[in-house]
């Protein structure tokens, strides 16, 4: 196992912890905020985090011919 396999579980990881806060986080922490910009402003960055750890995940994958 080298480097790049542990940092690729890791940011696989790290994509399972936000899959999991896109649950849990609208409902337990801004259920109750009335206003559209709370919800807006988490998938956004929720979003940005998913792209983000997709990048490191596969940076290492090349074409085989």
């Amino acid at each position: 196992m080298d480097c790049r396999t542990m940092s690729r579980r890791t940011a696989l990881a790290a994509i399972g912890v936000v899959i999991l806060g896109c649950y849990g986080v609208p409902y337990l922490l801004i259920g109750q905020i009335a206003a559209w910009y709370g919800s807006f402003l988490f998938w956004s960055l929720a979003g940005v985090a998913v792209i983000v750890l997709n990048v490191a995940a596969t940076r290492g994958w090349e074409d085989e011919e």
